[in-house]
């Protein structure tokens, strides 16, 4: 299971060769240093490097980012809520190697049914599910650019805009001598960063689920 990380920093950004190593927090402080670097054409792969969260907003200007400049993403270490849907844009999305626990966790404003999990995250539909937290509005209404609702904010009655970062679906993957042992669970948010507390979902391969891919 992902242990509790320490406390999280605004995104810190490094190139590597053909690797861009982002660690810390999305917050949005750092989205032109990014972009400036996927612009650049030098890029091939985005490694998430223990990233704790950050927001809605930063994260899908983060995805918009990669998704424009057709690289990869790479998980190494955790990459949790606003980290998983950036995650998510690469053309190929992966766990990084080493004897390292991986693990990510994607955010759901409610408790997904088998068959919702089944294609939650295949395909381009990957890239909409950040409107599950963005209200609509009279100007934004079925668009995905909607401002979120921070999460100090009560949720309105109705209206799927409760972005809570610990809530969500979390997948890992433990090294073992015998390979990698994936596992999935459930986490409703009353567990805060203690995520021995989730509960266990079986049958649910993030391979076959579209998370991470060959």
């Amino acid at each position: 299971m992902v242990g509790t990380p320490v406390a999280a920093t605004a995104a810190d950004i490094e190139l590597q060769g053909r690797e861009l190593v982002v660690s810390g927090m999305l917050d949005g402080s750092a989205i032109k240093t990014f972009t400036d670097h996927l612009a650049s054409g030098t890029v091939r792969t985005v490694v998430f490097e223990d990233l704790s969260g950050g927001t809605a907003d930063a994260a899908g200007a983060f995805a918009d980012a990669i998704r424009a400049s057709g690289v990869d993403t790479e998980i190494r270490g955790q990459c949790m809520a606003a980290c998983a849907y950036a995650f998510l844009a690469g053309k190929t999305h992966r766990f990084g190697y080493g004897f390292q626990v991986n693990g990510i966790l994607l955010p759901v404003a409610a408790r997904p049914t088998a068959a919702e999990l089944a294609v939650r995250w295949r395909g381009e539909e990957a890239h909409k599910t950040l409107a599950d937290f963005t209200p609509p509005t009279a100007s934004t209404a079925g668009t995905a650019t909607a401002k979120p609702v921070e999460a100090s904010v009560p949720p309105v009655k109705g209206v799927r805009d409760n972005w809570q970062p610990d809530h969500g679906i979390l997948f890992t993957a433990s090294p073992t001598l015998f390979g990698r042992i994936y596992n999935a669970y459930y986490c409703d948010g009353t567990q805060g960063r203690d995520f021995s507390k989730c509960e266990r979902i079986s049958d649910a391969d993030p391979y076959k689920l579209g998370v991470l891919t060959p």
